[in-house]
């Protein structure tokens, strides 16, 4: 699959108006939102209060170190902004975590560059700072603290970035890159925990996204066998044709077809199973334990699952190269929202 030959992208929306679109060749700048053309349905400029409320953004890290798995996630949908951290014990088997809601923009901030900003919430206990791409995170919670930093193994280990159309006249652009170093500090319990074997991932996305929006993600940043391998598969926000499903295999990214998700929502504890319809992707994933939050309030809803487990299967290339997961430990994600 070719990538597409845009290249030093200063913002996402270009001069007429309009977002880039395909797979992109560097990180924007800015997403630029003011500048981009929003029209409803029937092709009349939507007013800057319906712009403000149906621009969604939301970041994601995920870290895996031998005895912990952390996730943190800040998200704004307008009319909430929303956090949670967790930090699951794998020998314990057992997952702790915290939330947070504000209303309407109150207590928090985002960035609107996936290539330099900051993100907050709670006043700086929860914090992201992007500086050329590269990411920091902050963590104060009453589980665990961190101070860390995200790197890439390598200058040329690339992330996955991706815009497409969304609906009648929205984007969604993504921005993902998994098995990535991780240097800084970790404590558990007031107890330090060595970094030097962790990876990890993190998910920028935003845009204009359906009133109803669903997907289903998979994600592992990990060692295996002596390679490292990340890998992110989605199916759900991507249309027409364009996916953010990638591979990286020691900092070398490939991207792959797109694929199905096959589980069963009324038994979260059974197997699921991930596949492409050529036979390149097999993955069976098994839960371990999950994080969950549903919200039914008047304008919105939130059915959120993300799982932690273990993975085993195939993904095989087009060189003809096999790579077998092992009871690889790492996540997916059912999500649900009409915000």
């Amino acid at each position: 699959m070719e990538l597409s030959s845009i290249q030093q992208i200063k913002t996402l929306i270009d001069e007429t108006g309009r977002p880039l679109q395909g797979y992109l060749t560097s990180i924007p700048e800015q997403l630029d939102v003011e500048s981009f053309r929003y029209f409803s349905t029937m092709d009349k400029q939507r007013s800057s209060v319906a712009k403000y409320f149906h621009y969604k953004q939301f970041q994601f890290i995920s870290v895996f170190t031998p005895d912990y798995v952390i996730g943190f996630a800040i998200a704004d949908i307008r009319y909430v902004g929303n956090s949670f951290c967790y930090l699951y014990d794998i020998k314990r088997d057992e997952l702790l975590e915290q939330s947070w809601l504000r209303p309407l923009g109150l207590g928090y901030t985002m960035t609107p560059s996936p290539w330099q900003g900051k993100a907050v919430f709670n006043g700086g206990v929860l914090a992201l700072q992007i500086e050329e791409g590269v990411w920091s995170v902050v963590v104060k919670s009453k589980h665990f603290s961190m101070d860390i930093t995200l790197t890439p193994p390598s200058h040329d280990s690339a992330p996955i970035m991706v815009c497409s159309p969304t609906g009648y006249s929205g984007w969604t652009y993504t921005q993902k890159h998994n098995a990535l170093d991780v240097s800084g500090s970790l404590s558990v319990a007031g107890s330090s925990v060595s970094l030097s074997n962790a990876r990890a991932g993190y998910d920028f996305s935003a845009g204009f996204m359906r009133r109803e929006t669903s997907w289903r993600w998979a994600s592992i940043s990990a060692d295996s066998n002596g390679t490292r391998i990340g890998l992110n598969l989605a199916a759900g926000v991507n249309e027409t044709g364009v996916n953010e499903n990638a591979l990286w295999i020691d900092g070398q990214r490939i991207l792959l077809p797109a694929v199905l998700f096959e589980f069963d929502r009324q038994n979260p504890d059974s197997a699921w199973r991930i596949y492409d319809s050529n036979g390149q992707i097999d993955l069976r994933f098994s839960p371990k334990t999950v994080r969950k939050e549903q919200l039914n309030l008047w304008l919105l809803k939130s059915n959120f699952r993300q799982f932690i487990g273990m993975f085993s299967g195939t993904i095989s290339l087009s060189t003809e190269k096999t790579y077998q997961i092992e009871n690889v430990l790492g996540l997916t994600e059912d999500h649900y929202a009409k915000w």
